[in-house]
């Protein structure tokens, strides 16, 4: 049975981005082969942000970092970024404690309130 692909531009979901998922525990040796997945990911879908999974990494530490480190890297030559889903408030601590700053799903953009969240006026305020 053969397969015809359709004529036109193919069919993209722009809101659902690729996801990768990380399965841990991270060791040093294993960085390359999910550097090349976020690149792949990338180039193939046309897609701008790759989400990884990291609620199954393990316990934070400096292989995580660096494997987070890499990933972005990888990301970035490739034209796009990461985004993290489900970090361990401990590993977030860890990227934060070294400098490195991650897009984290659901949280609010910078300078962007969080949704829900309203300034309440008292009665007796000034005008801004």
């Amino acid at each position: 049975m053969s397969y015809r692909r359709p004529p036109g531009l193919p069919v993209v979901d722009a809101m659902t981005p690729p996801v990768l998922v990380l399965p841990g525990p991270v060791t040093r040796d294993e960085v390359s082969g999910p550097s090349d997945d976020v690149r792949a990911l990338l180039q193939a879908g046309g897609a701008r942000v790759v989400v990884c999974d990291v609620g199954g990494i393990g316990p934070p530490g400096l292989a995580a970092v660096d494997l987070l480190a890499r990933l972005q890297l990888a990301a970035r030559r490739a034209g796009g970024r990461i985004r993290l889903r489900d970090p361990d408030p401990a590993l977030r601590a860890l990227l934060d404690l070294v400098g490195l700053r991650f897009e984290v799903e659901g949280q609010a953009e910078e300078r962007e309130p969080a949704l829900g969240v309203e300034e309440a006026v008292e009665p007796g305020d000034p005008a801004v």
